[in-house]
């Protein structure tokens, strides 16, 4: 790849010199989707054919490949209502609520009225997956141009009329081959932190519940556990402190690092540790390091261990293992997510009080096989989060290939 500096503006950006410019409806032909009656059961039973709709993109993220629609509609559905089938390889975009996601069909399929379809008029000539990466690198500008006070919606004349550029369709190809790759590679990291998690719920269930090496097992009030196992009040003093967050003045926050981290609630929790991202002069209630924190309001049940001492704020409580604990009961609060969830309480977000904490009841394991448990779940929790630092590299590389190779900032040899 080299460098080539003389380019030229369009309506979308700085495009090559050599590169020609072109409008939307130059290179596609730009079609419009309905929803079939959802009164008629002939439409949509047993259906077989792709429906995709702006909350089906949504799911895409940064990929580009549509393959399943949530819903699908019968043939008889697509005859009468006169839905535009489209081909393999061309472009569904998103034109409402939101707008710019974008993918390439896979299968013949149709659109609702919340995405408009794009046809190439001569395939020859363009290389499809190339003007879907260049679509999907300016939804901050099809955003922009939009229009509507309830909702952003992207008109079919504006669209057709969004200059693009039109490389010669070898550098197309070339420049689509290079960003799918990226893609691939994402996708495969995803696939591996998807089975790793996996692996940890399963792993999880086993050995909170059956310990290490038992025989004997008793029905208890958490359920059925090793015979050599107890059961304790969360609050039981001999155990634990409970702290409740408080939350201090708004005006004694900063982003100076002055005071003390603070933490209003999960919004900077992490796979383990959060990352507050401002301080406090005057905090009120304290975290020590390695206390567990868990979310007590809108959502409740989110759990992370304090990397030091911090203050907490009335979105979170601390808990504080009078031994040495921490780790094991770490992993047991993240399989009572969903329980402690039901706990929680309140019409407009849901609470979970001091007292509904203390009255959890948690196992009580002999210490050796809890540090054994947690080693265990810690090797996967290592794993899960190398493989999400490694997505987040290859996510920054891909962003870095588009905003080069799709501007000809950075030229391909073809």
């Amino acid at each position: 790849m080299t460098i080539k500096p003389n380019l030229k503006q369009i309506q979308t950006g700085k495009i090559p010199e050599e590169w020609e410019a072109k409008k939307v409806v130059d290179l596609f032909n730009v079609e419009t989707g309905t929803t079939p009656s959802t009164k008629k059961r002939e439409y949509w039973a047993k259906g077989e054919i792709n429906w995709i709709t702006p909350a089906d993109m949504s799911k895409l993220k940064d990929n580009i490949t549509l393959l399943h629609s949530q819903r699908r509609i019968t043939k008889k559905a697509l005859k009468d209502t006169n839905l535009t089938l489209m081909s393999k390889d061309s472009i569904i975009i998103s034109t409402r609520a939101p707008v710019g996601y974008v993918g390439v069909v896979r299968e013949g399929s149709t659109f609702n009225q919340g995405c408009k379809g794009l046809i190439p008029k001569d395939s020859e000539k363009l290389n499809t997956l190339f003007y879907a990466y260049y679509l999907l690198s300016k939804r901050e500008h099809l955003q922009n141009i939009s229009g509507g006070s309830t909702f952003k919606e992207l008109s079919k004349n504006l669209l057709q009329n969004l200059d693009v550029p039109l490389p010669p369709l070898p550098e197309q190809k070339a420049i689509a081959e290079i960003l799918s790759t990226a893609d691939e590679t994402i996708q495969k990291s995803d696939e591996i932190i998807a089975q790793t998690e996996r692996l940890k719920k399963g792993l999880m269930q086993e050995l909170l519940t059956k310990g290490i090496g038992h025989e004997e097992f008793k029905d208890s009030e958490i359920g059925r556990i090793p015979e050599k196992w107890g059961v304790v009040r969360l609050g039981d003093e001999k155990i634990t402190d409970l702290i409740m967050g408080q939350s201090p003045p708004s005006s004694t926050y900063n982003y100076e690092n002055e005071g003390l981290p603070f933490l209003q609630g999960n919004a900077e929790f992490g796979e383990i540790y959060p990352t507050p991202l401002k301080h406090t002069t005057k905090p009120l209630k304290i975290a020590e390091k390695e206390d567990i924190l868990i979310s007590v309001r809108a959502p409740v049940g989110d759990v992370n261990l304090s990397p030091f001492k911090l203050c907490i704020g009335r979105g979170l409580a601390a808990i504080r293992f009078k031994k040495d604990y921490d780790l094991f009961y770490f992993y047991c609060f993240q399989k009572m997510k969903s329980f402690i969830e039901n706990i929680g309480k309140g019409s407009t977000f849901k609470a979970i009080t001091k007292g509904e904490l203390e009255n959890l009841k948690i196992p009580l394991s002999p210490l050796p096989e809890q540090h054994k448990i947690a080693s265990i779940l810690s090797i996967i929790d290592k794993k899960l989060e190398l493989e999400k630092s490694r997505k987040q590299k290859f996510e920054r590389i891909r962003q870095g290939l588009m905003n080069d190779l799709l501007t000809g900032n950075r030229r391909v040899n073809v």
